[in-house]
């Protein structure tokens, strides 16, 4: 069972929400932890499962959940940020409790940031959305768009339900060696990302802190892996169980 909690009654109608999930190239959880962190925004909520690794993400002396909800009221956004990958058989449900989150609150669009896998990755940017005033801003803005091909994950399921939701939704993908974890990927998503949504965070102390943000992000995926395999490792010894 998937809940999504805000801390207090939280006035949500006519903003943005900003998902990143974990997937290739770790560009969503890059992105998404530093326009949090420059815009200083207000951690309002959680995401929480039975199901979620038994993790508690630690920042600045705070224990916090590790899927936590984010909201900066004078650029009306929304940050949704994940520190571990969801488990493919969540993907669905999670995707429908977000659907059903986003109507209730009256949230006007929603942008996902992911990975494009290749082999040669070049400094580009594709994007696809559920309308036509979104399509054509894709277009004037130079981002590529998806004409042909298939979308993974959380953004998948977001992006094939909004038409029948009335919900607004742009995938934009950033191109990525999936076997690496580049910070100027998360560049070029925030670059694109200004061009779509109306949001000023300066990418210039992303480049001098490349290397902090990308220790960073690594490490904190990594305990959540390891924890989550210590877990699931420590309940099967112990006997049967429903943990997945």
């Amino acid at each position: 069972m998937i809940e999504i909690k805000l801390f207090k009654d939280a006035k949500l109608k006519g903003y943005t929400l900003l998902e990143g999930f974990p997937g290739a190239g770790l560009v969503g959880p890059m992105a998404n932890s530093y326009i949090i962190e420059k815009l200083q925004m207000q951690y309002i909520g959680h995401i929480e499962s039975d199901a979620f690794p038994p993790i508690a993400a630690v920042h600045d002396g705070m224990a916090m959940f590790p899927v936590r909800i984010y909201k900066d009221d004078k650029y009306r956004l929304i940050v949704i940020m994940s520190e571990f990958s969801i488990p493919a058989t969540m993907i669905y449900e999670l995707s429908q409790e977000l659907l059903a989150f986003i109507r209730k609150q009256g949230i006007e669009k929603v942008v996902s940031i992911g990975g494009m896998p290749t082999l040669k990755p070049i400094n580009a940017a594709y994007g696809i959305a559920t309308t036509k005033e979104l399509n054509d801003k894709i277009k004037s803005a130079k981002i590529n768009m998806i004409s042909e091909g298939v979308v993974a994950g959380v953004s998948a399921i977001l992006l094939a339900n909004g038409p029948e939701y009335n919900i607004p939704i742009v995938d934009l993908l950033v191109q990525v060696d999936p076997t690496i974890m580049d910070p100027k990927y998360a560049i070029t998503a925030i670059t694109n990302l200004k061009k779509i949504i109306n949001i000023n965070v300066s990418t210039d102390e992303l480049e001098k802190e490349a290397k902090v943000i990308e220790a960073k992000v690594r490490d904190i995926m990594k305990k959540a892996r390891d924890s989550h395999e210590s877990y699931k490792n420590a309940t099967e010894a112990a006997g049967p169980s429903m943990y997945a």
